[in-house]
């Protein structure tokens, strides 16, 4: 076989082997590696490549290497998360940098950091002055956290004792033109409903739509593929119709919260008399 058609095959089941390790080793976001994270990935990484085009090295020791480092890793890891000691000893520990507003600077040379370290981290914590900080820590990942000073955090709605509607996540109802059905039933909104918010942000289907969201309050975000579209108007009459639709959505969506049975048949008798309303006046909402 050609040496360039070794180096492909080999190159291939590296890939694929090195994929498999990665999986079972676990996700971690980059921002949360430790150095001995960096170091364990950057030595896995180099024994795959190896692999894949050193034709001296057979492929078995390779995986061998590899997969008896990704098991030490493993091992370590899980002993990290039973025992404190042996977490400090393999990750070590957080690193006070600032303590009640003060810069401590034989931490700051204990972790080999100069002013300039310590100001670009607390930019990224969007802080430009020292004396707007309390604390700030140097963690095991290599970032600075941050706490402000109790007079220069922001102004919640509980500090003036404001009482807000809470908010949940909200839900991806169109993905790259397709509706998610299912999704948009689960939530207790209809297909006409829907379509009558797209229509509102200019868009003519759902097809337009690259992206749409909605809220837990109802409200619908759509990112269209023709921006364009987005100025211009949309007429009236159709408006109403879906404003319709909306409020027959919201009673159906109330019949099923509801677990009164009295009140739950109200509601569905409400939207059957509303659909009815919708078909009669229907035809004269088309321009």
């Amino acid at each position: 076989m050609p040496e360039y058609m070794v180096i492909a095959v080999r190159t291939l089941f590296s890939f694929f082997f090195i994929l498999l390790m990665a999986r079972i080793l676990g996700k971690k976001q980059l921002a949360q590696l430790t150095f001995f994270d960096y170091i364990t990935g950057i030595t896995i990484g180099n024994m795959a490549a190896a692999m894949a085009i050193d034709t001296t090295l057979q492929p078995i020791d390779a995986v061998i290497g590899v997969t008896i480092f990704t098991i030490m890793t493993i091992l370590i890891a899980k002993g990290a998360m039973r025992s404190l000691k042996f977490r400090k000893l393999v990750e070590g520990s957080p690193l006070m940098l600032m303590r009640n507003g003060n810069v401590l600077e034989k931490n700051l040379s204990k972790a080999n950091l100069t002013f300039d370290d310590l100001m670009m981290g607390l930019r990224e914590k969007n802080v430009f002055k020292l004396s707007d900080v309390e604390t700030a820590v140097l963690e095991t990942s290599g970032t600075i956290s941050v706490m402000k000073k109790t007079e220069y955090n922001p102004l919640t709605p509980k500090d003036i004792n404001l009482s807000v509607e809470s908010e949940h996540e909200p839900s991806l109802i169109i993905v790259d033109g397709v509706l998610l059905s299912k999704r948009l039933k689960y939530l207790g909104y209809s297909e006409e409903w829907l379509l009558g918010e797209v229509m509102k942000q200019g868009g003519s289907g759902f097809k337009d739509v690259f992206l749409g969201q909605i809220d837990t309050k109802g409200n619908v975000y759509a990112d269209l593929y023709d921006e364009t579209k987005k100025t211009q108007q949309v007429k009236q009459k159709p408006q109403l119709a879906s404003q319709l639709r909306k409020i027959q959505a919201e009673l159906e969506s109330l019949a099923i919260q509801t677990d009164d049975k009295t009140a739950k048949q109200m509601y569905y008798n409400q939207s059957i008399e509303l659909q009815n309303l919708i078909d009669t006046i229907n035809p004269f909402l088309k321009e």
